[in-house]
Formats: C-alpha cells, sequence, structure tokens
C-alpha cells in the first residue's frame, strides 16, 4: 500500500477508525455522521437509502427512448421478415400458422426477450461481462454468442451487397432482368439457352449477378461485381457503427422507419393489381389439419427465436445503455409485438405482389396452351366440334380455358398426355412455394417487371431490402464491439474499424462464383444449433442457478414493481422445456436429413441437390465446432481456477458501483444496531443480508439457499471476494 495512503497514515498517527471498510475500497472521503443514518435524530422518519446505480457512470446512453426502441425494432425486423415468415405461411397452412406462431411467441419470444433486455439493463454490460456476472463459468456463454454474431456478420452483409448490386442496376428501363438476352451469330439471333430453359429473373441472378459455378469444389475466382458490392456494404456499417450508439442511433432513425413506409406502398399498389386478392385469400386460408403436425410447432419456434434476434448479444448490448429505471417489461412486449405485426404486413405485400404474378403466369400459360389447341385444330389433330361456340381463341379467358381443357381430355382420354396441353390452374402457380433469396431476387423481381414505372418500385424495393439489413447488421456489430469493448481497453474507432477489414477479407470465401453456396452453408451450420445452445444456457443461468426468485426481486428493484407471477414459471420451466425440445429436434433434423446444398446446374439451367463433399462436411460441423467451443472450455479453465472469473474486467465505474452498495449495506446494519428493538442486540459483523419473495408470497427467501459456489452469492458482490472483516465501531 502507498505510504500517503489513509490508512498507512491513520496506522502511523493511531487514531480511531471512523471509515467503514467499503470506503476505504472505494477511496471515499469519511462519512458525515450529521447526515447519515448513523445520527440518531437525524435517521427518526427518515428511510434507508436503496441500492442504485449511479447514472454517471460514463457508459453512453440513449439519446431517447425512441431511438432505442428503434434500435431494438431495426435489429429484431430484418430480411426474414420479408421473405422466411410468408414462406413458412405458405408452407405450414396459411392463418393456422399463426396459431402456434403467437401461442410460442407468448411463452418462449416475450420472456426470453424480457429476460435479454433485464440482464442487460441490470448489469450495464455486454454479453461477456453479463455473464461473467451472472456465472463465471458459464461466461462461454458471451463469448459464444460473440462467435456467432461473428459468423453471422460475414454472410449476412454479403446479402446486403447482392441487394446494392441489384439497387444500382434498377436505375435503367427496361429492367435488365425483364427479357432475355440475346445472342448473335451473324445475321441469325437467337435467345441464350440457359435463359430460354428457365427465364429471365433466374437467368439474370445466377448467370449475370453470381456468375455461379456448379458445384461448391469450382472456386472459380472472385466476382469482380461482387466483391465491390460487398466492398461497399462495409463501408456503410462501419460508418453506422463506427461511433457505438452516438453514430448507430442517428441511422437507425431512417433505417427502421424507412422499410415501413416501403411496405404500406407496396400493400396499396399491391391491392390495385389484378390478382392480389387471389393471392392473399390463398395465403390466409387456414389449412386447421396443419395444426396437429409436429413440424409446424417446430418451424413456428424456430421463427420466434431467430426473429428476435435471441441469443445475438445484440439485444443485451443495446439494453446495457439503458438508464437502469427504464421499464424493459413494456419495451419486451412492445417490440415483439411490432415485429410479429412487421411479419404480417409483409406477408400480405409478398402475397398481394405473388398473386398477381401468378395470374401474369396463368394467363401467359392459357395463351401459350391455347395456341397449341390452334395448332392442332388446324392440323385435324382435334375437331372444331370440340370447341364451345362462345370459345374465342383471339381473347379466350381462363374459365373458357378450363372448359375447354375438361372437353378434350375427356374426348382424347387414350393419347391427351401426347398433346403436351397443360391444366393452367392458378392455386398451382400460387402453390410455388419460394423463400429467402429465391423470393427476393427471383420471384420478387420478376413482379416486378410487370408493374407500371417497375424502374421505381424496384429501386424502392432493393432500398427497403438494404435498410432491413443494415438494422440487422448494426445490432449483431453491436454484440461484437460492446463486449470486447467493456472488457479490454481498446480505442473504439479503431477496433470497429479493423473488425471491418477483417470481416471484409473473411467474407471474400462469399463473393467467389461458388460463394452463393457458402452462404446457404454459413446460413444453415453456424447460428442454428449453437445460438439455441446459447439461448437455453442463458435462461438456465437465470432460472436455475442465479436464481428466479432472486431475478424477480432485482427486477422490482430495477423496475419499482414486480412482474407478474406467469414469468417466474415460464423461465423456470415452460422455456427450457420448450428450448430443450426444440435443440432435440434440431438435432435429429441434421441427423436424418443429408447435409448438402441447390446447386445450379448451367446445362439443366435449374438447380439441383448435392451433397457436400468432405471436405465442406468437416467445415460445416467445424462451425459448430468453433461457435461452441467457448462454453466448455471457459467452464473447466475456471472449475480449476486457470482463468480469471472475470471480475477484474468490470469497469472500474462499476466496481465502485459495487463497494458503494457494501456501503448502504454496512450502514443499514450499522443503523439497527443503534435502533434496536431488542436490548443488548448485536448486529452482524458482515453486510446485511437481502430478503427475497417468491411469486405471491410474504415470506422472505434465504439468499444462501441460491448461491451455488460457482457463480456470485448475490447481485451486488463476488464470492471470489472475500467479505469484509468485521469493523471497529465507536460506541
Amino acid at each position: 500500500m502507498p505510504k500517503n495512503s489513509k490508512v498507512t497514515q491513520r496506522e502511523q498517527s493511531h487514531e480511531h477508525v471512523t471509515e467503514s471498510v467499503a470506503d476505504l475500497l472505494a477511496h471515499e472521503e469519511p462519512l458525515d455522521y450529521k447526515n447519515s443514518s448513523l445520527n440518531v435524530r437525524g435517521a427518526a422518519g427518515k428511510k434507508v437509502p436503496q441500492i442504485e446505480v449511479p447514472e454517471n457512470d460514463g457508459r453512453p446512453a440513449w439519446n431517447s427512448k425512441l431511438q432505442y426502441i428503434l434500435a431494438q425494432v431495426g435489429f429484431s425486423v430484418g430480411l426474414g421478415n420479408v421473405w422466411r415468415f410468408p414462406y413458412l405461411c405458405q408452407k405450414n397452412g396459411g392463418g393456422a400458422y399463426l396459431v402456434p406462431y403467437f401461442i410460442l411467441l407468448l411463452i418462449i419470444g416475450i420472456p426470453l426477450f424480457f429476460l435479454e433486455l433485464a440482464v442487460g439493463q441490470k448489469i450495464r454490460r455486454g454479453s461477456i461481462g453479463v455473464w461473467n456476472y451472472v456465472c463465471p463459468r458459464l461466461g462461454g456463454i458471451g463469448m459464444s454468442s460473440l462467435m456467432v454474431c461473428g459468423f453471422v456478420g460475414l454472410y449476412y452483409n454479403v446479402i446486403i451487397g447482392w441487394s446494392i448490386f441489384y439497387f444500382f442496376q434498377s436505375f435503367q428501363f427496361p429492367l435488365p432482368w425483364s427479357d432475355c438476352p440475346i445472342r448473335r451469330n451473324g445475321t441469325l439471333a437467337i435467345v441464350e439457352p440457359e435463359c430460354g430453359k428457365s427465364s429471365a429473373t433466374t437467368y439474370f441472378w445466377y448467370r449475370q449477378t453470381l456468375n455461379t459455378t456448379s458445384t461448391i469444389a469450382e472456386s472459380g475466382g472472385l466476382n469482380v461485381k461482387m466483391t465491390l458490392s460487398l466492398f461497399v456494404a462495409w463501408i456503410i456499417v462501419c460508418l453506422a457503427v463506427i461511433k457505438g450508439i452516438a453514430s448507430s442511433g442517428k441511422v437507425m432513425y431512417f433505417s427502421s422507419l424507412f422499410p415501413y413506409v416501403v411496405l404500406f406502398c407496396f400493400l396499396v399498389r399491391g391491392l390495385m393489381l389484378k390478382g392480389s386478392v387471389d393471392g392473399i385469400a390463398h395465403m390466409f386460408t387456414p389449412k386447421l389439419e396443419k395444426m396437429l403436425e409436429p413440424q409446424v410447432w417446430r418451424e413456428a419456434a424456430t421463427q420466434v427465436f431467430f426473429a428476435l434476434g435471441l441469443g445475438f448479444g445484440g439485444v443485451i448490448a443495446f439494453s446495457s445503455y439503458n438508464k437502469i429505471d427504464n421499464n424493459c417489461h413494456f419495451d419486451a412486449v412492445l417490440v415483439s409485438f411490432i415485429n410479429f405485426f412487421t411479419s404480417i404486413l409483409a406477408t400480405l405485400v409478398v402475397f398481394a405482389v405473388l398473386g398477381f404474378k401468378a395470374n401474369v403466369m396463368n394467363e401467359k400459360c392459357v395463351e401459350e396452351n391455347a395456341e397449341k389447341i390452334v395448332g392442332y385444330l388446324n392440323t385435324n389433330v382435334l375437331s372444331h366440334d370440340l370447341i364451345p361456340p362462345h370459345v374465342n381463341f383471339a381473347n379466350i379467358s381462363t374459365s373458357d380455358y378450363t372448359e375447354l381443357y375438361g372437353v378434350i381430355k375427356a374426348v382424347k382420354e387414350g393419347s391427351f398426355s401426347q398433346l403436351g396441353l397443360e391444366p393452367c390452374l392458378l392455386e398451382d402457380e400460387l402453390n410455388k412455394a419460394v423463400q429467402g433469396t429465391g423470393l427476393a431476387f427471383i420471384a420478387f423481381t420478376e413482379a416486378m417487371t410487370h408493374f407500371p414505372a417497375s424502374p421505381f418500385w424496384s429501386v424502392m424495393f432493393f432500398f427497403m431490402l438494404i435498410n432491413l439489413g443494415l438494422g440487422s447488421m448494426i445490432g449483431t456489430m453491436t454484440g461484437i464491439t460492446t463486449p470486447v469493448l467493456d472488457t479490454y481497453k481498446v480505442q473504439k474507432e479503431l477496433f470497429t474499424v479493423c473488425c471491418c477489414i477483417f470481416a471484409f477479407l473473411c467474407g471474400l470465401l462469399f463473393v467467389q462464383r461458388s460463394g452463393n453456396y457458402f452462404v446457404t452453408m454459413f446460413d444453415d451450420y453456424s447460428a442454428g444449433l449453437p445460438l439455441t445452445v446459447v439461448v437455453i444456457l442463458e435462461n438456465l443461468s437465470v432460472a436455475w442457478i442465479y436464481g428466479t426468485k432472486r431475478f424477480m426481486q432485482d427486477l422490482e428493484d430495477m423496475l419499482g414493481f414486480r412482474p407478474h407471477m406467469i414469468y417466474f414459471y415460464l423461465w423456470k420451466y415452460v422455456s427450457p422445456f420448450c428450448l430443450i425440445v426444440l435443440i432435440s429436434a434440431t438435432v435429429i433434423e441434421m441427423a436424418i436429413i443429408p447435409p448438402g446444398y441447390n446447386a445450379w446446374v448451367q446445362e439443366l439451367a435449374q438447380e439441383r441437390f448435392q451433397s457436400y463433399p468432405p471436405w465442406a462436411l468437416a467445415m460445416c460441423f467445424s462451425l459448430i465446432t468453433v461457435a461452441m467451443l467457448p462454453l466448455p472450455v471457459v467452464f473447466i479453465a475456471r472449475h480449476f481456477n486457470l482463468m480469471s472469473d472475470g471480475s477484474n474486467k468490470l469497469s472500474v465505474s462499476y466496481r465502485k458501483t459495487m463497494m458503494k452498495d457494501m456501503s448502504n449495506l454496512e450502514e443499514q446494519d450499522e443503523a439497527k444496531f443503534i435502533l434496536g428493538a431488542k436490548p443488548g442486540e448485536v448486529p452482524s459483523s458482515g453486510p446485511a443480508k437481502r430478503a427475497f419473495l417468491t411469486p405471491g408470497e410474504n415470506k422472505p427467501l434465504d439468499p444462501n439457499s441460491l448461491s451455488p459456489n460457482s457463480c456470485y452469492g448475490t447481485s451486488y458482490q463476488n464470492t471470489d471476494t472475500p467479505p469484509p472483516p468485521p469493523v471497529q465501531r465507536i460506541r
């Protein structure tokens, strides 16, 4: 200890000690006994000071509640709301799918989202600091969360790069994907064979945008156009997050709100298109028998899980910049329902447009098959007597063709298949389920080519995708930078720039000609299982190790009211059970379904499923292993004391807060000593223990029963820190 310290001076001067241990540790001045609770006159009728976390601890804060809500909405509402949720609705029973989704949102989504918001706001740290504090042996949760954020950020920004490329390609008329390119050989002009076998939008996506190879083993070299698009995407992300929430918060005002403007514009425009009502009716027509299938519930749980961004660390990071008394319960419910209704809105838009596209494609089918019938009539393959008198081939309707198709099929029953006629049913077109890139870059772009002023709508659509992706990327990057900046003393701007440069270099894997297949690989394996494991460990560490009753008491202290007792049972029993079932189903699915990808075969001009080669299969399971590796490593290292518990990484202001809490507890103990109800009552030498109430009960709970050896004994003191020695008090 330094020679000029207060403790040394007191030892040399043999003065009476008038400071508590907590005061000495915090290097604070002696207590003012005139204003303290030790003064009997001053203490009379005076409320014992409450434990509060100071707001001026040097941590950045949101400028307003609106900015924070927009940040959480921007992170949770992403590309999956536009191209994943509508596909799941179509696949799993239309309107019937909304029932299991909404139920699981209530019993899994909102409680776990509330849990992450609460721990981030209470501890005011990123994911690493939060889980080091809650339970040091499970501190690997934060590191695994950071690893998953890194993997997802690598390929997610590639999708933003694709949207940027399409955005700039939209500034021309006609749109470059509206017609197949013409190959000229002297005076002979023919349609590009690959495009003729597929479609103009499909050809533009696979050949002119990605220039993809036929297998994942064929690298094909870098795609220059996609490399430049990825570089622009990382510049945008870097500029958005370089100043932390000071810069990203301002970006969120636009990136979170603009997609809603575009979605409402598309909805109004889509409802004015022919066939849009058919698409919406097809979407919301419930197939109730689907609700009995376990697969529907599993996919609904997975979508709820990923839609809210649970486990990524972005939710915790954003919440850690809140005031300690912010009503995070209201935030959890609000953001969850905004996310749900955004998915409904996006589904309405998608199926209104796809309904219009289905009508266009159905009319095209009718025209092509009507021309075949006219050819058969001219060659006497079919008799004119088969044609109803009201049918006009110059302007044949869908209903007339359906009637004609039925007549010809009944008469030519034996040789009907040789005619090559198609039924041209609208239902068949609506049942063609598409998702992901197939929906955004093929189906939706094809529909927009039939819009009046199609370039305008294309620019709006891809600008919306860029903003949706940017909001999610800001949350993902915050989930990476906040824990690191909380743990290590590094310059924020320099670290952010280095992260973006490193991510761009790693992202070159995804912009080679076979890069689309690696995007699929990372999407399937880097986040699914590891993130589910991370979230269930978060749930268990709070509910079973830290203690649900203690956590409920912390929430009451923080919010000023006690959350409904239903959360006690959801956190402790329902959510862990559902997550265990989800993990089991995911593992079983991975074991049953052979790992593979859909490769674009140029000669056939269509997709074909191919299994991963051995090296790619090893890469798939390496992604899962690397993402979850911090969990056992940190547990073993801290179990055998090979790694510090992380408390030395807490900021100075946070440690001072903990010391101040201990000081307040000692003051309460001293007040009890002077104002004891029974004469001769002697107070305990340690800090006063808090009482924790169970939901709906008035019986206090002994905090020692909730303090395992591996975790912190209370919300404010580390078990690795020895209890303060008895204080020599002056009577």
